[in-house]
């Protein structure tokens, strides 16, 4: 599974590659947001909240009928709306264990961390912590 965990940080990272400034790449992020699907307002509760995120960002992960971790997420900021979207490229079909164990390389190579306000760096972490989390329950979960 590696692999396809591989692949999707590379296409992610060529998404970025087109763009030499970061203008452009928080261009390319706020587009990632609005492409979106917006949570219905029912599914934004608190317990689906993740912690340590200047913005508010709601975060739900089940099992679907193949073992693997079906996210839906929502920001309140466009930016941020964008960089859950694009975490979702990432992690979201995956099996339990590559969500958990996954070494996110991406975020380096794009540079997307050194690009952040602090505020929203630790954000981005705390959302990578949450979904690696969740991984993490959904393999106990689905381990006889």
């Amino acid at each position: 599974m590696t692999s396809e965990l591989d692949a999707r940080q590379t296409a992610v990272a060529e998404g970025f590659g087109f763009f030499d400034d970061w203008s452009d790449r928080y261009e390319h992020l706020i587009e990632l947001g609005k492409e979106l699907p917006a949570l219905a307002e029912a599914d934004k509760v608190e317990e689906a909240l993740i912690r340590g995120c200047q913005s508010r960002v709601w975060l739900h992960a089940a099992l679907d009928a193949d073992g693997k971790v079906r996210f839906r997420a929502d920001a309140d900021a466009l930016i941020t709306r964008g960089i859950v979207a694009m975490l979702l490229q990432v992690l979201d079909g995956l099996p339990p264990a590559a969500v958990a164990g996954a070494d996110l390389w991406f975020l380096e190579r794009i540079g997307l961390q050194a690009h952040l306000s602090p505020t929203r760096a630790n954000g981005l972490e705390a959302m990578v912590r949450a979904m690696k989390l969740y991984g993490v329950a959904l393999q106990a979960r689905a381990t006889p």
